[in-house]
């Protein structure tokens, strides 16, 4: 599993005016079954995606997200090998 967390390097005004764009790239990772989870850090600060598939296609794919491409936010990727899960999240492990 992939922990993909994205922090602002740009304002939040510079943040907005791109999340359309941010927001379609979103669902189009989950439409190829990468993504399993995003949402917003709290404090908004970036925001989180867990990810799962391979690690080269899932980094190359970071670098199309207009917040990349429009220099809003950067990316940091934590690989990590899930062991446990509560019941319901199976899936996520293996």
């Amino acid at each position: 599993m992939l922990i993909l967390s994205l922090t602002y390097i740009a304002s939040l005004e510079r943040a907005d005016a791109v999340m359309a764009g941010h927001i379609d790239w979103v669902n189009a990772g989950y439409d190829k079954g990468w993504f399993l989870a995003s949402g917003r850090k709290v404090p908004r600060t970036g925001g989180l995606i867990l990810a799962k598939g391979d690690r080269a296609a899932i980094e190359a794919y970071l670098a199309q997200d207009p917040f990349v491409t429009e220099a809003v936010a950067r990316y940091e990727v934590m690989e990590i090998e899930l062991s446990r899960t509560a019941e319901g999240l199976d899936g996520l492990t293996g």
